[in-house]
């Protein structure tokens, strides 16, 4: 099973000669901009092994000389495929911990005996599976009484001090740009102590302590001082929500705001990336500003929208002198002149859209961008959770249904945890209701409607994990709401899967690892329907992961099955919308939306009503799905306008996945 297929789809679009070039030369002219060493590999797990073969390297070299190997660790995301090579390393090659002392980076505050914190989570993922001395773990106590945290911040310094200050720390970014918890305001001087968290940094939380409400209101954290005194530094970031920070902390100016930035002062500190958190560096979104260029179409269509921008010029409005005052000359001299590029990606552009997203019966396909034939079609549409399909793609769904093609959704996690008590509890009531009006003697059901009632008013604590008899009605809330978004849409419940993907069964945040089971349950359907046409979420924006992992499964799945005859014939269509919109150069299907047609989007969207204003995981986007998933549309269809092709209401995008 090959389960991170994602990471294939940024190969296809960049040049390993500007993320990694063959010789020095060609790196220090590609990171002309960087402020940062920084690293770029084609995935995280590579990116991964590359840390945990540095820490390994020292750790040894320590060993050689006697002498202890003072290491800083935090935890997170970031760290897991580093913590589980160092894992494999003492294993099966026999690496040992027993000269590694640790300094753990910070620690929620207050936790009390039940509550997990960061120091558990580095012994569950590291500690308890090497042969690191336990008097060798240090970490700020998050259950110290407050009287004792300022002195014990002090002896917290002054034992870093002790061993030497640290030979190596290893840290995360946060999505505001913190290092540790040291958030945006934090001085380059600041050491170890006591900080109130932002929303984001409780948001992010919410997958240890399983929701919002159960994350400690502040930590204990290394300061950036503290962080800034260690011999190396290694920051880790991997995922395309991270790519607009990355690029701040590196290519920005040193600033308070992004804590991050502040490692441009050490003389050896590094990030180490991947594809997807470096795409907004200059050298991966605009290599033509750094270096000549391996140009595509699709690389053209970009630095042609980039310059339309700029200058703000629609793309047939370009002449020879906006192309030389401008970088791009090179294009001048591959196409004679800006009229022949001009026309080049305006054509391009224009061929992306269409009202037929299905392919139109009886028309000349020859430059659009799905087939005629056959028709009609059998489509069927993954969407990660059960209201992703009317977000992202609402409008194109119903388009496909009312031009009579077999659609089918495949609904692939229950989206159970993102359901609020208090819509249970009405729920419940409904329930109450209807049996009083019709069966008053249902004792049993009677008894349960006060059991559930009781457990969420006055059994459950903040941060408990729910029933499964919860997370049932949890699920079925979500059935019930995406039924009726089809309904609406004019989808029959016949043609509606509901797939309960394992990994996804937790009952918390943090998912079980992807198995041989979730595969077999997305290959079994799509070997039932063997659909002509696959639309699958390509967001992988996603802060809480899901989408990514739903999107390999079903390519993993699609790679086990693309040497089937219906496979060759089946076309992979990846939609976007719910945290991030394709850009423009990556567009190849592009679906206009009218007014009223994103009206009925809306309508449905809104039959979700548990993810409406009490959504738990409603991210750090204030605003709600339909608004952004609206906001999105129409920016996608001015942007097209001010290049100078047709304008509308609104436009959903769709870039095509081929099998790798």
């Amino acid at each position: 099973m090959r389960t991170n297929l994602s990471s294939q789809i940024t190969l296809t679009r960049v040049s390993k000669r500007y993320y990694q070039p063959d010789d020095v030369f060609d790196l220090s002219r590609v990171t002309r901009y960087e402020k940062i060493t920084t690293e770029i590999f084609e995935n995280e797990k590579n990116g991964s092994i590359i840390i945990a073969e540095e820490i390994a390297e020292l750790i040894k070299e320590k060993q050689s000389k006697g002498e202890n190997c003072v290491l800083g660790f935090t935890n997170g995301k970031s760290t897991v495929g580093i913590y589980t090579e160092l894992v494999r390393l003492h294993v099966e090659e026999k690496l040992s911990f027993k000269n590694v002392v640790v300094f753990n980076l910070f620690e929620y505050y207050p936790l009390n005996n039940t509550t997990q914190g960061c120091f558990l989570q580095l012994k569950e993922m590291l500690f308890d599976h090497v042969d690191i001395l336990p008097e060798n773990i240090f970490s700020p106590d998050g259950m110290l009484d407050k009287s004792e945290i300022m002195e014990s911040c002090r002896d917290y310094e002054q034992k870093i001090a002790s061993f030497g200050g640290i030979d190596l720390q290893i840290l995360g970014i946060g999505r505001s740009g913190n290092i540790g918890f040291n958030e945006p305001g934090s001085q380059s001087n600041s050491t170890t102590r006591l900080i109130l968290l932002d929303n984001i940094s409780r948001k992010d939380a919410a997958e240890l302590f399983g929701n919002v409400e159960a994350v400690p209101i502040s930590a204990i954290t290394m300061g950036v001082g503290t962080i800034l005194k260690a011999k190396r530094i290694i920051l880790a970031a991997w995922g395309e929500h991270k790519s607009t920070v990355v690029k701040n902390a590196i290519e920005g100016q040193i600033s308070e705001s992004i804590p991050a930035s502040y490692l441009q002062l050490h003389s050896n500190a590094k990030m180490v990336i991947d594809l997807h958190a470096a795409s907004e560096l200059t050298r991966i979104s605009r290599p033509w500003s750094v270096t000549s260029c391996d140009w595509d179409d699709k690389l053209i269509r970009r630095a042609i929208v980039w310059l339309c921008m700029k200058i703000k010029k629609p793309i047939l409005k370009l002449t020879n002198k906006d192309y030389n005052e401008n970088g791009l000359s090179e294009l001048l001299a591959l196409y004679g002149s800006a009229y022949n590029v001009n026309i080049k990606i305006f054509n391009d552009l224009q061929h992306t859209i269409t009202g037929w997203p299905g392919g139109k019966p009886n028309a000349d396909d020859t430059n659009r961008p799905e087939r005629a034939k056959p028709y009609p079609k059998k489509i069927l549409i993954f969407s990660p959770h059960p209201d992703d399909d009317v977000i992202s793609m609402g409008g194109t769904f119903k388009r496909l249904i009312d031009q009579h093609h077999d659609v089918h959704v495949a609904y692939q996690t229950s989206g159970n945890i993102a359901v609020a008590d208090d819509e249970v509890i009405r729920f419940l009531s409904f329930l109450k209701g209807f049996k009083d009006m019709y069966d008053t003697e249902n004792i049993a059901l009677e008894s349960k409607y006060h059991e559930l009632k009781k457990f969420i008013l006055e059994d459950k604590n903040e941060g408990d994990p729910d029933t499964r008899e919860i997370l049932e009605l949890k699920a079925l809330i979500r059935r019930g709401e995406a039924k009726a978004a089809c309904r609406y849409i004019g989808l029959p419940s016949k043609n509606v899967h509901f797939l309960n993907l394992p990994f996804y069964e937790t009952g918390t945040v943090m998912k079980a690892p992807i198995s041989q089971i979730d595969l077999d349950i997305v290959k079994n359907l799509l070997n039932d329907l063997k659909p002509h046409q696959i639309y699958v979420a390509g967001d992988l924006a996603d802060p809480h992961g899901t989408h990514k992992v739903c999107l390999d499964l079903v390519l993993a799945a699609i790679d086990d099955l693309k040497n089937e005859d219906w496979m060759k014939e089946c076309r992979i269509w990846m939609y976007r919308g719910a945290w991030k919109e394709w850009e423009i150069d990556h567009i190849e299907m592009a679906v206009p939306i009218s007014p009223e047609e994103l009206r009925n989007k809306r309508n449905a969207i809104l039959r979700h009503q548990s993810q409406m204003e009490s959504a738990p995981y409603l991210g750090n986007d204030e605003r709600l799905f339909w608004q952004r998933s609206e906001d999105r549309n129409k920016a996608t269809a001015e942007l097209y306008s001010q290049l100078g092709l047709a304008s509308y209401e609104a436009i959903e995008a769709f870039v095509q996945y081929m099998p790798v």
